[in-house]
């Protein structure tokens, strides 16, 4: 069984505003150091960088408005730690300690990826679904029971949808939080680290990327670990695994859209 939440989910909308701060890291330095935590919900955001960029807390703010509307803000801007930066002085090596999985999508996988999108583009509003083997849960806000039951009659399965009836979701009656839905962003290739909000030093980004995408194109599960320091992973030179992952976010569009539907 598998869970999927889509990216007007409160913890995905701050999956968002993180990866659009690390979108505008980019923009200001080529290789920056970025760790962004946000805590979102009940009309009030609140955003922690630790970062190597010099970046104006006005624009930050700016990107809070534009993802989560009119809502108060306390942005905290911290130096990226000394001992930390020295770390990548000279070459591009792993940012952090990790273990890191990557395993196959199953069909179910790939199946609730698909319908969560479905969903998504005729309602752009907080939602999470489950699909197990024989039934599939929507939660959907913001849209009539009976119209979710006809958008998904074709599916072959029992539907439970909206249990409590129909409902209005989003920040101002939940709170979100970055990194909080890890099993959305990367089914079964869950391990410790969440890929949202750091740059691509971090191996939480940049190996689990890696670690998955290795795991749909050989059809094998894949387990790696590193070390902070380590310049090579799974026999390769680690700053090609970044590179790798460089590729792979900007292919899809940046961090931010990253953020939207995690590896799947």
């Amino acid at each position: 069984m598998i869970e999927k939440v889509n990216p007007s989910h409160p913890d995905k909308v701050a999956d968002r505003i993180a990866g659009a701060i690390v979108d505008l890291g980019y923009k200001l330095e080529t290789n920056p150091k970025i760790a962004v935590e946000v805590l979102i919900g009940h009309g009030v955001c609140h955003v922690i960088v630790e970062t190597s960029v010099n970046y104006d807390k006005k624009d930050i703010e700016n990107i809070i408005s534009r993802i989560s509307g009119d809502i108060e803000k306390d942005v905290v801007l911290v130096p990226q730690d000394t001992h930390l930066s020295k770390n990548q002085e000279k070459e591009i090596r792993c940012g952090d300690n990790g273990i890191f999985k990557g395993v196959p999508l199953t069909e179910n996988e790939k199946i609730i990826s698909n319908i969560a999108r479905e969903i998504y583009d005729k309602y752009p509003f907080d939602g999470k679904y489950i699909l197990t083997n024989d039934k599939f849960i929507c939660c959907q806000s913001n849209a009539k029971t009976e119209d979710l039951r006809e958008l998904l009659k074709d599916n072959k399965c029992e539907l439970i949808i909206n249990p409590l009836g129909d409902w209005t979701g989003g920040t101002d009656v939940d709170t979100g939080a970055t990194n909080r839905k890890l099993g959305s962003d990367m089914a079964q290739s869950v391990t410790g680290g969440g890929l949202h909000g750091k740059d691509l030093s971090k191996a939480d980004v940049s190996v689990n990327i890696y670690a998955f995408k290795k795991a749909q194109e050989t059809g094998k599960p894949v387990e790696l670990c590193c070390a902070i320091g380590d310049t090579e992973i799974d026999g390769k030179p680690y700053k090609e695994i970044v590179e790798e992952a460089r590729k792979y976010i900007e292919e899809i569009g940046g961090f931010e859209k990253f953020a939207e539907w995690g590896l799947f």
